[in-house]
């Protein structure tokens, strides 16, 4: 069984509607996007089930992923110039 861990963040670009989320595979360097959380997260499994299965026909490596942590810090106004 292949594990990926996957960001998902708002997006806030012109042109999306309100409700997007980019959905991230930091080890891979892959991104997609859906609607919703539901809709990123069933867009990146997709992506993932295809890239591995054209890995796999070409006998390539597939390069599994590393411990992962992840956190956010706030920086107060103060310290931003």
């Amino acid at each position: 069984m292949d594990r990926f861990s996957i960001l998902f963040e708002e997006i806030r670009e012109p042109g999306f509607p309100a409700g997007w989320y980019y959905a991230i595979v930091p080890t891979l360097n892959l991104t997609t996007h859906g609607e919703g959380l539901e809709g990123a997260r069933k867009a990146v499994t997709e992506l993932l089930q295809a890239w591995l299965a054209e890995k796999r026909a070409n006998g390539e490596e597939i390069r599994q992923e590393p411990a992962v942590f992840f956190t956010q810090i706030e920086i107060p106004d103060a310290v931003q110039v």
